[in-house]
């Protein structure tokens, strides 16, 4: 392990919690106090040309840039070194190393992309620079794949060439197959590094094991403060550095460590966590990008396991390069469980046909106005349908699901006695835990699947309620939406996309309104954005 050198990418990987934005004053603590621990070597930032200048953030545009933000910081023993996502930043935008305050470059790069940036290395590597070959996702190379890098790598010479985990998919098996293959064919002056992330919590088990492994040459671990970093975090260096000092003969000085974590890391973790959880977890363990899982959890109208069974079906060669428009399309073909509805719809004009019928949505106008809705209740008497979920206050004559992940949070409930004849009307999609809804009707016709949210439970009723011939609708708790509020009664209930698509949700459905001319007439029991005029 003598050999071995810690790597701290704090500044660089920790840049995607905050968008780099640490403040100029923590960006030059953070490296004071690395280089003042001894740490070998030290990232600070990320090398791209797309983002101007902001002496506040880790992510600068030019070789120029990363002296104006560090350049009064005495680098002591440690080698500073910044990243490139290849192709995101020109050679024309790096100096000569000997003109430059960095001592070396870190390029990571894709697999299909291999050959260029290697090439780009080269350019790299006449400048002067200590040049890091970074393999990004390196579980999705196979061995002959991983061959032909080590084969490209022996011909450029560069100071490293890095195992990187992007998803945190590794375990010792697997890791220590990797390794294996770079230590025989890799050129022994060329060190072998190790990036984790902590998706299985496996990044500091697995940097023990790279580092305990015998061989003869040079072993660079990664790092970060306090785990600081990308999706699940990162190894923590405080961890590492510790297990280095014991074991390997080093003398990192860990109180400086612990006082940059304490001064300059623990109040963003505060505002802004990293770390394990169950999200990060699922995209490992069905060894798929992250964006993926966040799609269909998003939806909110999936169970864990109908998430898990969606990413099992999307092809090996897709899982980790993220495609909207295909997990869109996967979404939409499991939810479509076709069924002939044709009795379902005329049962329910025969109870709603010639009807008016109120739907309760679950707004926090249902609490907020609640004595407004029943004085409507007893005036019109209408027909009660709530959408999704049981209204509190009211007692409705029927239940309409869309949403999977809604009906199962409330199958509980609707066991208690008083709902035992209480009829359910569902879409398709829906697996009634046992037994048969009262009403099933067909999921894909009820959609909009040429919009960016196609199954709007509001719009899907409505579609119905038009359909079956009710004399008229009158809406209350449907309130629209606001990205900088609640837009539910129970919290619970929240979209996380409501922040980014709340307009266009609101747009949406008063076009579908206006679409229907009337027919039935619609109107309002509550406040709502729905609204021609914004409430």
């Amino acid at each position: 392990m003598n050999k071995a050198k810690l790597l701290d990418c704090t500044l660089r990987d920790g840049g995607y919690v905050n968008d780099w934005e640490f403040g100029h004053n923590t960006l030059t603590s953070v490296l004071e106090r690395l280089v003042s621990a001894g740490v070998d070597i030290i990232e600070v930032g990320f090398l791209d040309e797309r983002r101007p200048f902001d002496e506040n953030r880790s992510i600068m545009p030019d070789t120029a840039s990363v002296q104006k933000i560090y350049g009064k910081v005495n680098k002591g023993q440690s080698a500073i070194v910044a990243m490139i996502d290849y192709g995101t930043c020109g050679i024309d935008k790096l100096q000569p190393c000997a003109e430059s305050y960095l001592d070396g470059i870190r390029v990571i790069f894709k697999k299909h992309v291999m050959h260029e940036a290697i090439d780009f290395c080269k350019q790299v590597k006449a400048l002067g620079y200590k040049v890091f070959t970074q393999a990004v996702s390196i579980t999705s190379y196979s061995d002959d794949e991983l061959l032909q890098l080590i084969a490209l790598v022996n011909d450029l010479q560069p100071y490293a060439l890095s195992m990187v985990d992007t998803y945190g998919l590794l375990h010792q098996s697997n890791l220590m197959h990797i390794f294996e293959i770079m230590d025989k064919h890799l050129d022994s002056a060329i060190s072998i590094g190790y990036h984790a992330h902590n998706n299985f919590q496996m990044g500091y088990a697995n940097c023990i094991e790279v580092l305990e492994k015998p061989t003869s040459r040079p072993l660079v671990v990664d790092a970060t403060l306090y785990g600081m970093g990308k999706s699940a975090g990162n190894t923590p260096i405080e961890l590492l550095a510790n297990y280095m000092n014991e074991n390997g003969g080093h003398t990192y000085d860990l109180n400086q460590i612990l006082e940059a974590i304490e001064v300059d890391v623990l109040d963003i973790y505060r505002r802004i966590p990293w770390g394990y959880t169950l999200f990060y977890y699922v995209a490992a363990s069905h060894k798929c990008h992250p964006n993926y899982v966040a799609y269909l959890l998003n939806k909110k109208a999936l169970s864990i396991r109908s998430v898990g069974e969606i990413l099992d079906s999307i092809p090996t060669e897709k899982k980790l390069l993220y495609d909207q428009k295909y997990i869109e399309s996967l979404y939409l073909d499991y939810q479509r469980m076709e069924c002939d509805d044709t009795a379902a719809v005329a049962a329910l004009k025969g109870a709603l046909g010639g009807r008016e019928v109120l739907l309760l949505g679950p707004g926090r106008c249902v609490r907020d106005e609640a004595a407004t809705i029943a004085a409507y209740i007893r005036e019109h008497s209408p027909v009660i349908i709530s959408i999704n979920y049981q209204p509190p206050g009211f007692t409705p004559d029927y239940v309409f699901f869309s949403n999977a992940k809604r009906y199962s949070q409330m199958a509980s409930q609707l066991l208690e006695p008083e709902y035992a004849n209480l009829p359910l009307i569902a879409t398709s999609n829906v697996l009634k835990t046992s037994g048969q809804f009262t009403f099933v009707l067909n999921y894909s016709r009820l959609i909009d699947a040429a919009t960016d949210i196609p199954d709007n439970s509001l719009v899907m009723f409505l579609r119905v309620l038009r359909e079956v011939g009710a004399a008229r609708i009158a809406l209350a708790g449907f309130d629209g939406y606001v990205p900088s509020k609640m837009n539910y009664f129970n919290t619970n209930m929240e979209y996380d996309f409501v922040k980014d698509k709340a307009a266009y949700l609101n747009d949406y459905v008063r076009g579908f309104l206006a679409s229907m001319q009337g027919q039935p007439p619609v109107v309002f029991v509550t406040k709502s954005r729905y609204q021609e005029q914004d409430a």
